[in-house]
């Protein structure tokens, strides 16, 4: 494939250097811009942003000169957006308008009717609403979002036991603090200690897992009908998200069943091998007291999710722990694979 040039709005921020990270030395996507506010714009990125990731500053994003989060015509055309909530919604709306191609970690249009939330091993049909977007609003380009990163581990432990009928899941998680950014939670809030709230993470959660495992037909996304309750919970890890689930289906399932739904599961990423696609993106193990974060989160580069711990639920039917890593996976990773996706399905042409 020929390469493409990539930005990153956002870029200097704490997601911004995940994503530079994550696109060092990729093999279709070529970074050439970096926005941020203008506080940052005219300075090279060593010098408008403190690096907070292991190592260095890669050497050719430490000298890519800061833009203004504007349209124009030196941004290429295809940006992924690392933009505070706060900011995201008109900057990422003006770059579509103005024909760009934007692929956003951010949640602020995630729910929005015709606006995809992808993970590309679990429901890649639904981009096909791009083109309700585009003549809906009349931009020239499109904005395709991916979940909040619990949702993602979440929804890829999910995504093979729809066979049986996914009726009702309760799920809490156990979220490490790089999550919450740069500086995140204070110290004497976290150490030794476990805080049984993250803002509106509860509420994403539910409603994106519903959106993400939901129908597409005729144009609209019809959200799965299962009902999901989450309690989300901020824990003194510094990568990997855990998620405990159970789980109630329509249709009589074992362990077993499960079980070998898990292990066997393969989806469009990895029959395209897509180059950020883990080769197996669900990982089973059968040791009683996996996965673990710091054993787990890194598997298949950060792209994979490992579960374990699958068994009966006295209350449900089965009940299940999955692990994946939250600033991989679960941000940075999960953009740069649907803007594969999108590239193996034309709409970057």
């Amino acid at each position: 494939m020929k390469s493409i040039d990539v930005g990153i709005l956002g870029g200097t921020g704490m997601v911004g250097q995940h994503f530079i990270r994550f696109l060092q030395g990729h093999p279709w996507f070529n970074l050439t811009w970096l926005g941020a506010s203008d506080r940052s714009a005219g300075k090279k990125l060593k010098d408008a942003t403190s690096w907070r990731l292991d190592g260095d500053i890669p050497s050719h994003a430490a000298e890519i000169v800061v833009s203004d989060s504007k349209p124009s015509a030196s941004a290429p055309r295809l940006m992924f957006s690392a933009m505070d909530a706060s900011v995201a919604t008109e900057i990422e709306r003006a770059f579509a308008e103005a024909g760009h191609i934007v692929v956003s970690n951010s949640r602020n249009h995630r729910m929005e009717l015709d606006v995809p939330l992808i993970v590309p091993e679990v429901n890649p049909g639904h981009l096909a609403i791009l083109h309700a977007q585009q003549k809906n609003r009349g931009w020239k380009g499109m904005i395709v979002t991916n979940p909040n990163c619990s949702t993602i581990v979440l929804t890829m432990a999910l995504a093979p036991l729809a066979q049986f009928g996914i009726q009702k899941v309760i799920v809490a998680t156990m979220q490490a603090v790089s999550g919450a950014g740069y500086p995140g939670v204070a110290s004497m809030d976290i150490m030794a200690n476990v805080v049984p709230f993250i803002g509106a993470e509860e509420e994403k959660m539910q409603q994106e897992t519903q959106k993400i495992l939901g129908t597409f037909a005729n144009g609209v996304i019809t959200p799965l009908a299962a009902r999901v309750s989450a309690h989300c919970n901020r824990v003194p890890v510094t990568d990997g998200h855990v998620v405990t689930a159970s789980i109630e289906f329509s249709k009589k399932s074992s362990v077993a069943d499960v079980q070998s739904a898990i292990e066997n599961f393969q989806s469009v990423p990895q029959q395209r091998q897509l180059p950020s696609a883990p080769l197996k993106p669900l990982a089973y193990l059968p040791q009683a007291d996996r996965p673990q974060p710091r054993r787990d989160a890194m598997r298949e580069n950060g792209m994979g999710v490992t579960v374990g711990r699958i068994r009966e639920c006295p209350v449900l039917d089965i009940k299940l722990v999955a692990c994946g890593h939250n600033t991989i996976r679960g941000a940075a990773g999960a953009a740069v694979l649907n803007a594969e996706l999108m590239a193996s399905e034309g709409f970057l042409d």
